[in-house]
């Protein structure tokens, strides 16, 4: 998925690539709001009726930027630009959308805990049992094709959509288009992120248009996420694989398809095979510089050696560890916090959503769904 910046976002990262995301704001700041409930009201697959469709309340067929947005894209595409009017025209402005990319209030402490219990249950543990035995094949070919564990992929797919359960009931257009010309002028990076819509509104026509899936019927998340693993149009566009063969993509109806998909994403972004994603982590409080140890966030910056002398012991299991080492933070509330030390693997999940919670809670998931299963 694109970035909106080359340098690592302060804690939450704010990435809309997956309905994850919507989970894991509500969930670490206490917010509940009717929002959250629709966004995750299960669905089938594409081109089905909204469960709770959005008053009507604005078009922007009469938009002048939206316009002109629209006669550009399609000039630059090659795309019919009355095509492209007709569908940005009929796109319909979502105020839950403009209200749920606002920044978290300040203030309320971050909880590791509770937002691993929200994953880390029996229902999302069983549904992924049940995942992981009906397509054990189609991981094993995908973890040897990639190089990505199938834990790893199992794990991505039940935070994001609960398996294909929760996937969203928003219209991807109205989405996208509310977000790229209506995106809070308040918010502190208002204008990267109405770029960021916009780009990834262009990208969801051509690629509409390209397959001739209907833009006007797909579901997806309040940010315009689609699928069982919650993709941008661009990280459709870019990563998103025919893995059953059939001779098109399909993350809403095709398991495959979406492990496949999913797979070839973190290959893409640098997973490394057999390397772990973290270690446990111990201080040695006689010279932990904890200030100097969290200043890269979670971008691996450390050798073993120099994570050492800076107070960070991490597991004997690590003692070949080579490459770069990140100490990752985790809020508990009011208790004490949780260190781990991350991998470039680590960093490697935070580019499917860049925060540290979700990339544990993903590896956590799996490993647990794995340690469940039945001997084959």
């Amino acid at each position: 998925m694109p970035t909106l910046s080359a340098s690592l976002p302060p804690f939450p990262a704010w990435r809309p690539a997956q309905a994850g995301l919507l989970a894991l704001l509500l969930t670490l700041t206490g917010q509940t709001s009717q929002a959250q409930a629709q966004a995750q009201t299960p669905r089938g697959s594409a081109g089905k009726t909204p469960v709770a469709a959005p008053a009507a309340t604005f078009t922007y067929d009469h938009h002048e930027a939206a316009m002109a947005f629209a006669d550009d894209l399609a000039q630059r595409r090659g795309l019919d630009p009355a095509w492209v009017r007709a569908q940005i025209g009929a796109a319909q402005r979502l105020p839950g959308a403009i209200r749920l990319v606002q920044p978290a209030p300040g203030g309320t402490p971050k909880n590791w805990a509770a937002y691993r219990a929200r994953f880390i249950e029996p229902v999302r543990l069983r549904a992924g049992q049940a995942f992981w035995l009906a397509h054990r094949e189609t991981l094993a070919r995908a973890e040897q094709t990639y190089g990505v564990p199938a834990s790893l992929i199992v794990g991505v797919i039940g935070v994001e959509s609960l398996y294909g359960q929760h996937t969203g009931t928003f219209r991807v257009i109205d989405a996208l288009t509310t977000l790229a010309f209506d995106f809070p002028p308040q918010h502190p990076r208002a204008a990267a992120r109405t770029e960021f819509f916009r780009s990834e509104l262009e990208q969801f026509l051509s690629l509409t248009q390209r397959t001739g899936m209907d833009p006007q019927a797909l579901l997806g998340s309040y940010a315009g996420a689609m699928g069982w693993p919650q993709f941008m149009p661009s990280s459709w566009a870019r990563y998103a694989i025919d893995f059953d063969g059939d001779g098109r993509i399909d993350l809403f109806n095709s398991p495959a398809d979406v492990i496949g998909s999913v797979a070839h994403y973190f290959q893409a972004f640098g997973w490394q095979p057999g390397l772990p994603t973290h270690y446990p982590v111990r201080f040695d409080d006689s010279r932990l510089d904890l200030s100097t140890l969290l200043a890269p966030d979670i971008l691996p910056s450390f050798s073993l050696d120099s994570f050492a002398a800076k107070g960070a012991l991490v597991d004997v299991g690590a003692a070949r560890h080579t490459g770069k080492l990140a100490l990752v933070e985790l809020e508990n509330g009011q208790a004490p916090r949780s260190y781990v030390a991350g991998t470039e693997n680590f960093y490697v999940v935070t580019r499917y959503n860049w925060s540290s919670y979700y990339a544990l809670a993903v590896i956590e998931l799996g490993q647990a769904i794995e340690a469940s299963l039945p001997p084959p």
